[in-house]
Protein backbone atom coordinates (compact mmCIF):
# COMPACT_ATOMS: atom_id res chain seq x y z
CA UNK A 1 0.00 0.00 0.00
CA UNK A 2 1.37 2.99 -0.71
CA UNK A 3 0.14 6.85 0.49
CA UNK A 4 0.23 9.36 -1.95
CA UNK A 5 -0.94 13.11 -1.15
CA UNK A 6 -4.23 13.60 -2.83
CA UNK A 7 -6.40 16.80 -3.92
CA UNK A 8 -10.27 16.24 -3.83
CA UNK A 9 -12.42 18.78 -5.32
CA UNK A 10 -15.95 19.84 -4.55
CA UNK A 11 -18.18 22.87 -5.20
CA UNK A 12 -21.45 24.42 -4.15
CA UNK A 13 -23.91 26.69 -4.97
CA UNK A 14 -25.71 29.13 -1.80
CA UNK A 15 -29.32 30.06 -1.91
CA UNK A 16 -29.16 32.90 -0.85
CA UNK A 17 -26.05 34.82 0.95
CA UNK A 18 -26.93 34.72 4.63
CA UNK A 19 -25.31 32.51 7.19
CA UNK A 20 -27.88 29.53 7.25
CA UNK A 21 -27.88 29.51 4.03
CA UNK A 22 -23.97 29.52 3.72
CA UNK A 23 -24.01 27.18 6.09
CA UNK A 24 -26.75 24.51 4.58
CA UNK A 25 -24.13 24.56 1.28
CA UNK A 26 -20.81 23.83 2.78
CA UNK A 27 -22.26 21.38 5.57
CA UNK A 28 -23.64 19.20 2.79
CA UNK A 29 -20.72 19.39 0.62
CA UNK A 30 -18.62 18.21 3.52
CA UNK A 31 -21.37 15.79 4.70
CA UNK A 32 -20.96 13.98 0.64
CA UNK A 33 -17.39 14.36 0.11
CA UNK A 34 -16.44 12.88 3.22
CA UNK A 35 -19.10 9.99 2.98
CA UNK A 36 -18.00 9.47 -0.59
CA UNK A 37 -14.72 9.29 0.04
CA UNK A 38 -14.63 7.86 3.45
CA UNK A 39 -12.22 10.34 4.96
CA UNK A 40 -10.26 9.73 8.13
CA UNK A 41 -9.88 12.78 10.02
CA UNK A 42 -6.51 12.17 10.47
CA UNK A 43 -4.76 11.78 6.62
CA UNK A 44 -6.36 15.76 6.22
CA UNK A 45 -3.87 18.15 5.56
CA UNK A 46 -5.71 21.35 4.52
CA UNK A 47 -8.32 22.50 3.02
CA UNK A 48 -8.87 25.87 0.81
CA UNK A 49 -12.74 27.14 0.88
CA UNK A 50 -13.27 29.63 -2.21
CA UNK A 51 -16.05 31.85 -2.67
CA UNK A 52 -17.82 34.15 -5.11
CA UNK A 53 -17.42 37.88 -4.48
CA UNK A 54 -21.31 38.26 -3.52
CA UNK A 55 -20.88 35.50 -0.59
CA UNK A 56 -19.52 37.02 2.53
CA UNK A 57 -22.29 36.43 4.99
CA UNK A 58 -19.86 34.00 6.81
CA UNK A 59 -16.34 31.97 6.01
CA UNK A 60 -16.77 28.40 4.54
CA UNK A 61 -13.77 27.85 7.11
CA UNK A 62 -15.65 28.79 10.46
CA UNK A 63 -18.59 26.08 9.28
CA UNK A 64 -16.12 23.27 8.70
CA UNK A 65 -14.39 24.02 12.06
CA UNK A 66 -17.56 23.25 14.13
CA UNK A 67 -17.48 19.87 12.79
CA UNK A 68 -15.98 17.29 14.60
CA UNK A 69 -12.62 15.95 14.61
CA UNK A 70 -12.10 19.60 12.01
CA UNK A 71 -11.35 21.51 14.85
CA UNK A 72 -7.15 21.21 14.05
CA UNK A 73 -7.35 21.08 10.07
CA UNK A 74 -5.59 23.65 8.52
CA UNK A 75 -8.40 25.95 6.39
CA UNK A 76 -8.30 28.99 4.66
CA UNK A 77 -10.46 30.95 2.37
CA UNK A 78 -10.01 33.16 -0.41
CA UNK A 79 -12.27 35.22 -2.68
CA UNK A 80 -12.27 33.49 -6.08
CA UNK A 81 -11.66 35.37 -8.93
CA UNK A 82 -14.46 37.23 -10.36
CA UNK A 83 -15.57 36.29 -13.97
CA UNK A 84 -18.43 38.53 -16.19
CA UNK A 85 -21.17 35.30 -16.33
CA UNK A 86 -19.56 33.06 -14.22
CA UNK A 87 -21.71 31.22 -11.64
CA UNK A 88 -22.72 33.22 -8.49
CA UNK A 89 -23.37 32.45 -4.97
CA UNK A 90 -20.25 29.45 -5.57
CA UNK A 91 -18.25 27.64 -3.00
CA UNK A 92 -15.74 25.55 -3.85
CA UNK A 93 -13.36 23.67 -1.70
CA UNK A 94 -9.67 21.46 -2.08
CA UNK A 95 -9.03 19.16 0.15
CA UNK A 96 -5.15 17.51 0.05
CA UNK A 97 -5.27 14.82 2.16
CA UNK A 98 -2.73 11.66 2.55
CA UNK A 99 -4.22 8.15 1.36
CA UNK A 100 -3.68 5.01 -0.28
CA UNK A 101 -6.54 5.72 -2.34
CA UNK A 102 -5.37 5.56 -6.26
CA UNK A 103 -6.70 9.29 -7.88
CA UNK A 104 -9.19 7.15 -10.04
CA UNK A 105 -11.74 5.90 -6.70
CA UNK A 106 -11.49 9.77 -5.68
CA UNK A 107 -15.02 11.11 -6.04
CA UNK A 108 -15.25 14.81 -6.82
CA UNK A 109 -19.13 16.58 -5.28
CA UNK A 110 -20.77 19.05 -7.36
CA UNK A 111 -23.37 19.88 -5.96
CA UNK A 112 -26.63 22.06 -6.62
CA UNK A 113 -26.16 25.02 -9.67
CA UNK A 114 -22.70 23.80 -8.74
CA UNK A 115 -22.88 20.69 -10.94
CA UNK A 116 -22.84 22.38 -14.19
CA UNK A 117 -18.80 23.60 -13.81
CA UNK A 118 -17.62 19.82 -14.02
CA UNK A 119 -20.42 18.00 -15.93
CA UNK A 120 -18.03 15.47 -17.54
CA UNK A 121 -16.94 14.65 -13.75
CA UNK A 122 -20.66 13.93 -13.13
CA UNK A 123 -21.19 11.94 -15.68
CA UNK A 124 -18.10 9.79 -15.07
CA UNK A 125 -18.92 9.56 -11.27
CA UNK A 126 -22.26 8.37 -12.15
CA UNK A 127 -21.14 5.74 -14.40
CA UNK A 128 -18.47 4.37 -12.44
CA UNK A 129 -21.61 4.39 -9.09
CA UNK A 130 -23.80 2.41 -11.73
CA UNK A 131 -21.22 0.15 -13.00
CA UNK A 132 -19.66 -0.52 -9.48
CA UNK A 133 -23.44 -1.46 -8.09
CA UNK A 134 -23.95 -3.55 -11.29
CA UNK A 135 -20.75 -5.64 -10.72
CA UNK A 136 -21.70 -6.12 -6.60
CA UNK A 137 -24.90 -7.96 -7.49
CA UNK A 138 -23.23 -9.75 -10.08
CA UNK A 139 -21.13 -11.39 -6.83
Amino acid sequence: MEWRVRAIRGATTASENTVEAIREAVTELLDVLEARNQLDHDEIISVVFTTTRDLDAIFPAAIARERPHWDNVALLDVQQMYVKGSLERCIRCLIYINTPVSQAKIHHPYLREAKDLRPDWSLSQVSATVSSAVQSRRR
